[in-house]
């Protein structure tokens, strides 16, 4: 493949539901242009983006995957997208680096959960969109619906460009609004499509269509709809509609529609030919960044003559070195060459570059401007990392990826799995930015956070093949606190004689609750208060010490107590037998007397969640949330017929809430949660969870 100007590279992300058929269609694609000879199918895991073995074992994509392809002198770089909803952190690092978007619809499934996400995230990008309505020739298929769902849920600015010549069994071919031509599928050309006149028969509805494309394409422009109003959708030239629609798609007021069957390979030239008239090419936008020199922002034309200014988006780690996706969005990339990382304040040799097609890769002297292309086993360099030259220091925008919704802790198998497991996890996360890498500090249980169970199965998985670690995911421990309501006073006397040197300590002690603070990071406010030396001052931090590992241990539950002052007011000592360790003891159950009498309790940790969901799934969210002992704090409207609910609940209670809350709206809701406070637990919870507790701990975990 040839060398590109930014002025004919378009940068493709398609984007979709699960199993809408984005793969076969980047098949389809691939054939039509003849970048392959043949086209793979997802159920042979044959195709150019499933490579992963995993991938073709479960028969859908996990990692985003490039596919490029040449067109009429230009070249698209076409990204395949997984749908599945646990995987939006590939959606997020693709909406980063392309020029637009295809939100690819089944055409009997219509807007399902993974197109409402895709658009969501396109709208917010800020990138232009097409959409296409795959799988016509499949039962239950629906165009005319489709349109509908759309323009209700996602935007009226949903206006079909094509229209399919009959649907299901019967789909027979594509009508062009925009050219007022037919495209028939014929079997004298092996199922292609041969150019034809309207048929008869759908002419009037032809012409409803166009009316309301000219319409919106007129609305882009004053000139154009006094033009249209004067003469009507004739008076329109080609090159002017042209225009209008280019218009109308980079500032959203049209999104434009397209159809047909990626199976049969039935309207992929029109697609192609829509990406070019419809999309702007790299060359049409400029990069912002942030220069670091000046502390300014600068808008970095994508030119060769420009400083170099490029943004890793994917990092695929194996055993035998990384492989760093990178845009060049200005500037040029050379291989055997010498950047600058910002993040690191080093340079980073380049070695060799790729220009990828799936896990095909081809050597490439260079990565122009506007490009997409691989740098092989670059050291210190991960995603979202900016590359540009010492001399001139840019940091692009990063890409935003979601915040975790789902926490499991992670247990290897053997001692060979816990020795390769820090390493592992690091390799993970550097593969998926979306995941979260963490310790308890109490438990010392290796956490692991992402998007969903689904999304932490997928990656016990890869650890395994691709690491050589096995591991177990479970819930993680909640972490329940211990703390007092009450004041009391405890003496202790510890006396040991075992002939020789005996051990001997007696203190008193008083504590009472401390009021929260979450800022305060001792749980223990110490008091010495003994007067006259009854106990001499080099033993009174031993005292403390004592208390301390008490407090560690709880008095009712085995989890740690906070909130407490302890004052140490009397006590005595022997001038031969007291030393360290017997203060030590007697201060440890000195505190556990004293604690047990000032009425201890359990407190569990409660998170604020904020809960989006569209509008008639509020009433079942609330009822739900009330049922985990949650209380609603307020209700809010949002964009899109969506309501935002604030809520607190205890964080055993919404644990797997990530699934439940799928599952209850039909995947369409979203989540997050941050830690709160500590509450009591309820007394009617508390004597199970005591029971519960110990029993844990018992049993080592």
């Amino acid at each position: 493949m040839r060398a590109y100007g930014p002025e004919l590279i378009h940068t493709i992300g398609l984007f979709g539901h699960g199993g809408c058929g984005k793969t076969t269609l980047t098949e389809a694609l691939l054939l039509t242009a003849r970048a392959i000879s043949r086209a793979g199918r997802v159920e042979d895991g044959n195709t150019v983006s499933d490579y992963d073995p995993e991938e073709q074992r479960r028969r859908m994509s996990i990692n985003l995957a490039v596919a490029p392809l040449e067109w009429h002198d230009n070249k698209i770089n076409l990204i395949d997208v997984p749908g599945y909803a646990d995987l939006v952190g590939e959606m997020a690092a693709a909406m980063r680096v392309i020029d637009g978007a295809i939100i690819v619809l089944d055409a009997a499934g219509g807007v399902e959960v993974g197109t409402e996400l895709a658009w969501e995230m396109a709208r917010k990008a800020g990138v232009p969109i097409l959409l296409f309505v795959n799988k016509l020739d499949r039962d239950n298929a629906n165009f005319f619906r489709c349109i509908e769902q759309a323009r209700q849920i996602l935007d009226e600015a949903v206006v079909p460009m094509q229209l399919p010549i009959g649907e299901q069994r019967e789909f027979a071919g594509i009508i062009s609004l925009r050219r007022q031509r037919a495209w028939m599928i014929s079997e004298k050309h092996d199922g292609g499509f041969v150019e034809a006149d309207i048929p008869t028969e759908l002419l009037d509805l032809e012409q409803e269509w166009r009316e309301k494309l000219v319409d919106r394409i007129a609305a882009t422009n004053d000139d154009l709809i006094e033009k249209y109003l004067d003469g009507g959708a004739d008076a329109l030239t080609q090159d002017e509609l042209n225009e209008g629609l280019r218009a109308g798609i980079a500032n959203g007021s049209i999104v434009p529609v397209f159809c047909g069957s990626a199976l049969q390979v039935a309207g992929m030239a029109q697609l192609l030919n829509g990406i070019l008239d419809s999309i702007p090419s790299a060359a049409r936008k400029p990069a912002p960044a942030r220069d670091l020199v000046s502390g300014r922002d600068v808008a970095l034309k994508p030119a060769a003559s420009e400083p170099l200014s490029a943004l890793v988006f994917k990092t695929i780690v194996d055993p035998y070195g990384k492989m760093s996706y990178i845009r060049v969005f200005s500037g040029e990339l050379s291989a055997n060459s010498t950047v600058f990382n910002p993040r690191t304040g080093k340079e980073e040799r380049i070695g060799q570059l790729s220009m990828v097609r799936g896990k095909e890769q081809t050597p490439i002297a260079m990565i122009g401007p506007g490009d997409i292309g691989v740098a092989a086993k670059l050291g210190d360099v991960s995603t979202n990392d900016t590359l540009c030259s010492r001399d001139r220091p840019l940091q692009l925008a990063p890409i935003t990826f979601p915040a975790p919704a789902f926490t499991a802790t992670v247990k290897p198998k053997t001692r060979a799995d816990l020795d390769k497991l820090g390493n592992a996890l690091h390799n993970v996360v550097e593969e998926d930015p979306s995941l979260r890498v963490s310790r308890d500090p109490i438990t010392g249980e290796s956490l692991l956070s992402g998007q969903g169970e689904s999304h932490l199965q997928i990656i016990v998985e890869r650890m395994k093949r691709k690491f050589g670690v096995d591991v177990e995911l479970d819930l993680p421990r909640v972490p329940y606190r211990e703390t007092i309501r009450g004041k009391a006073e405890a003496q202790y006397r510890h006396k040991k004689q075992t002939g020789g040197a005996g051990q001997f300590a007696d203190v008193t002690i008083r504590i009472e609750p401390l009021p929260p603070d979450p800022n305060r990071a001792d749980p223990l406010e110490f008091v010495n208060a003994i007067v006259g030396g009854v106990i001499d001052k080099a033993f009174i931090p031993s005292v403390e010490k004592g208390v301390r590992a008490a407090m560690a241990e709880g008095v009712i539950s085995g989890n740690p107590m906070v909130d407490v002052r302890v004052e140490l007011f009397d006590g005595k000592m022997h001038p031969v037998d007291s030393k360290d360790i017997a203060f030590q003891i007697a201060g440890h159950e000195a505190f556990k007397i004293a604690a047990q009498k000032a009425n201890p309790t359990i407190m569990e940790p409660i998170y604020q969640l904020e809960i989006t969901v569209p509008e008639q799934y509020a009433g079942d969210v609330i009822s739900d949330m009330n049922t985990r002992r949650g209380r609603v704090l307020g209700m809010m409207p949002a964009e899109g017929g969506r309501t935002t609910i604030t809520a607190q609940a205890p964080l055993v209670e919404v644990l797997r809430y990530a699934t439940d809350l799928r599952s209850l709206t039909q995947g369409r809701g979203r989540f997050s949660m941050t830690f709160d406070h500590y509450e009591d637990v309820p007394p009617h919870l508390m004597q199970a969870l005591i029971e519960a507790q110990k029993k844990e701990h018992s049993s080592g975990h």
